[in-house]
């Protein structure tokens, strides 16, 4: 079958317009208890005064705030459950129901109805008149406006995440707030926030909300007070944010491997222990990455220093497995690296864990050392290297080589270095070959195992790709025709081009693996990009549009921008007709929205969903559950990235309940990554 394609590569010029996303409010949350001077952390009220003071009452009486501390004062609340309107309409909640009374009238029962339903809503929680005069209010049965002679009506299906109401209060900036016994929720007449958790709440049970008129909130909670802010910011600034505190506490050892630390008191990043973890190599490329798109969009020296420190870093976790009491063969990939003056590593990492862990994975290598010595003597370097580690790599040395490698003696290391690891995997075979002189655990792309073995049938697509991806991304640093050649032979010979146009087996949205889904599109990015056989990179778009479809609901920025960079604006055509393979509308939206929404605040806060209104689980066949939920909002797509934790682009955004304790920061390589590849390909513009 012959295909017609046009393939042009991703420019600004070709572009539709960029979405401009301007300034928008990043969410603060900062916590009050007595060591701010609350007279409790039993909170029953909170509302502002006369000029704007905010007061609370607690269970050992009221205080003031004077913008830094609270201090006792005698003051008495506001009327609870009633609220004046317009007009000198007064609305009050009542356990019997909903009532009004309007000047001059008596008081009478409202039955809320949209025409769809009607509801004689009773034991209603709270009501409150926003700053454009509309009546809301809150019950077990959900909530609800009335705007003139007009009912909406809110519940899960409309999104509603809710709806144990506690408390009501609105705001100058437009917005509705609700309390609940889990949570609070934010309501700007088009989206949902759910604020549940230590990221956003001291204490779960919300008493009581305030409003300013910017939109700040105070929410008094069973454990203190949370005030929510809205600061102004554009995603430039975010970037800075992030990268300032990189700097501070992220950089691991002199070679700078960007990572998460481990606080000392959760939430306190005052103190702080820096940690490895088997994907160094990974993180920091894909780290790396992100500053060399950043020095192509805005030609910033520093984010081209910081990308040549990526380079160095990477570039070393080569040098260091060569030597010693157990050398690896050249071109092969340490995960990552330890220090000899810590702790040894192999203690923890030892054979007994690897036949433990072959209790559950019988190719599970036994493997001693697996942190052997480097040659100096001061290094640990762990061994057992994995595919997406090389992913990482060869994802980075392709943004360096084109974007951030400026000088001829720069791009010949980024050639040499390539080249030895390329070669590493032609001379053993498509295999990644450990100091042990085996292939380690993930690291075979050789058509004996993926195409003929049955232990490999579920990496046969995703590693078919990655060899090919890492073939053409040196053919494309180095000039060398050997890697043209192996790349011909595996898909001429072995099938590899078909076997990289169905890259996972999976079952739709809100299936498979993210952690392999991060692999597929920066893998087919680089594939895409390079491939000079016009036939080849249709299928390869092709299968890589497949694959992006199931990844449409998870509104992943990242993987938004590498579709789009190689796919917005193709077609290919068949005996059945011409396909535009753009993405979807809605699809930059999307991504910007996530890049807004991620949080400053990366402690590894906990957070619960399943309980939500507004979900959907997942049928059974779509997760192996192992004891935990997956579902995905009402509206199709997966929780806003605010309502959930996560470091990297590997994390699974259909798990329900997510995070930790607060005694893991997180880096924002998780931000700027999408924004500066973004940024890079016109997609966006402050």
């Amino acid at each position: 079958m012959k295909f017609a394609f046009v393939f042009l590569l991703a420019a600004p010029a070709f572009l539709a317009q960029p979405l401009r996303v301007g300034t928008f409010h990043a969410e603060v949350r900062t916590e009050f208890t007595t060591k701010q001077g609350l007279p409790s952390n039993d909170v029953r009220r909170v509302w502002t005064g006369a000029g704007g003071r905010v007061y609370a009452l607690t269970a050992a009486g009221p205080a003031g705030f004077d913008g830094e501390r609270w201090t006792p004062v005698k003051v008495l609340p506001p009327p609870l459950r009633t609220a004046a309107g317009p007009a000198g309409t007064v609305a009050e909640a009542r356990p019997d129901g909903l009532y009004v009374r309007r000047r001059g009238s008596r008081w009478e029962r409202l039955y809320p109805s949209d025409g769809a339903r009607s509801w004689a809503v009773r034991d209603v929680r709270g009501v409150v008149f926003d700053n454009r005069g509309r009546l809301w209010f809150c019950s077990p049965q959900g909530a609800g406006v009335l705007e003139g002679d007009r009912w909406r009506l809110y519940t899960g299906a409309e999104g509603l995440p809710y709806d144990d109401f506690t408390a009501i209060a609105a705001g100058g900036d437009g917005s509705v707030w609700f309390g609940t016994r889990i949570g609070a929720i934010r309501f700007d007449g088009a989206h949902w926030s759910y604020r549940q958790g230590r990221r956003w709440l001291p204490h779960d049970e919300v008493r009581s909300i305030a409003v300013e008129a910017d939109g700040t909130a105070w929410i008094a909670t069973a454990g203190g007070i949370s005030r929510i802010a809205r600061r102004p910011m554009t995603l430039e600034q975010k970037a800075r944010f992030f990268e300032d505190e990189i700097g501070r506490r992220h950089r691991r050892t002199p070679y700078g491997f960007v990572h998460p630390v481990h606080v000392a008191a959760a939430g306190d990043a005052s103190k702080w222990t820096q940690t490895d973890s088997d994907n160094d190599g990974l993180w920091t490329a894909m780290y790396g990455a992100g500053e060399c798109f950043a020095y192509a969009a805005t030609g910033d020296e520093g984010a081209r220093r910081r990308a040549r420190k990526a380079f160095e870093a990477l570039r070393f976790l080569s040098q260091v497995t060569q030597g010693g009491s157990h050398p690896a063969p050249k071109g092969f990939v340490a995960r990552s690296i330890l220090p000899v003056s810590g702790p040894d590593p192999n203690l923890r990492d030892s054979p007994e864990r690897d036949r433990r862990k072959q209790q559950s994975d019988r190719l599970w290598k036994i493997l001693s050392p697996r942190w052997p010595v480097s040659a100096d003597g001061k290094w640990y370097w762990k061994s057992d290297t994995s595919s997406d580690e090389l992913d990482g790599h060869f994802f980075f040395y392709a943004a360096y080589f084109d974007h951030a490698a400026r000088t001829e003696g720069e791009k010949r290391e980024v050639r040499e270095h390539v080249a030895a690891i390329a070669d590493h995997l032609l001379v053993h075979n498509y295999t990644l070959v450990d100091h042990d002189g085996k292939p380690t655990r993930w690291g075979v792309f050789s058509p004996d195992e993926l195409n003929h073995n049955r232990d490999w049938w579920q990496e046969r697509g995703l590693n078919s790709l990655s060899i090919l991806s890492y073939l053409r991304t040196a053919h494309h640093i180095t000039g060398d025709p050997r890697y043209d050649r192996a790349c011909r032979v595996l898909v001429e010979r072995h099938g590899y081009g078909m076997n990289a146009m169905i890259v996972k087996s999976h079952q739709g949205p809100g299936g498979g693996n993210q952690s392999d889904d991060e692999m597929i599109f920066m893998n087919y990015y680089n594939l895409i990009r390079y491939e000079t056989d016009p036939d080849l990179r249709m299928k390869y778009l092709l299968g890589f549009r497949h694959h992006y479809e199931n990844e449409i609901p998870e509104r992943n920025p990242l993987f938004h921008f590498l579709y789009a960079a190689v796919a917005r604006g193709q077609k290919f055509e068949d005996a059945f007709g011409a396909v535009d393979l753009s993405p979807a509308p809605g699809w930059l939206e999307d991504a910007a929205d996530t890049l807004k929404r991620i949080p400053l605040d990366r402690f590894d806060w906990a957070h619960r969903n399943s309980h939500r209104k507004d979900i959907v689980l997942l049928p059974p066949h779509m997760r192996e559950n192992r004891g935990e939920l997956y579902g995905r909002r009402v509206d199709g797509k997966a929780l806003p990235a605010d309502e959930r934790f996560f470091s990297h682009w590997n994390h699974d955004p259909w798990r329900l309940d997510s995070g930790g304790k607060g005694t893991e920061l997180a880096d924002g390589a998780v931000f700027l990554l999408p924004y500066y590849l973004g940024l890079h390909h016109g997609f966006l513009k402050e």
